[in-house]
């Protein structure tokens, strides 16, 4: 045996960090609830996962995509980097809960990947792992 949880696939990333997210921003069991760093690492996590399950996990990002394209129809000419530099703006400087954290983590990383640049990488690696492990 050489992992404790088998064949998690990445369904079951999204899965798992959707209920770590929703569970463990609130707490109250015997671990404490998440921070500010795990909340955004998890968001950026849960972000990618679903943008390569796809099926149902296509909702978040198809959601995301609609109101970035809407920002680009508000502000004509605005990139998908801007779109992902402003987000990290806010999310550095803006204090915010860790569940508008958690959120704003998963939307952008979503901009962030589809920016292209080292985020992009990352999120297509994220992808091909979980075809390979699935």
């Amino acid at each position: 045996m050489t992992s404790v949880v088998g064949n998690l696939g990445i369904v079951g990333l999204a899965v798992v960090m959707t209920v770590l997210l929703l569970v463990g921003i609130k707490g109250g069991g015997k671990v404490k609830p998440l921070g500010w760093w795990p909340c955004l690492i998890g968001g950026m996590l849960a972000g990618s996962a679903y943008a390569a399950a796809g099926g149902l996990f296509e909702i978040i990002p198809d959601l995301v995509h609609s109101l970035l394209g809407a920002a680009q129809g508000i502000i004509p000419g605005v990139t998908m980097p801007a779109v992902a530099m402003v987000l990290a703006i806010i999310i550095l400087f803006k204090k915010l809960s860790t569940q508008q954290v958690a959120v704003l983590g998963i939307i952008f990383w979503y901009a962030a990947s589809g920016a292209g640049g080292v985020r992009s990488t990352v999120s297509q690696a994220i992808a091909s792992i979980g075809q390979q492990v699935s």
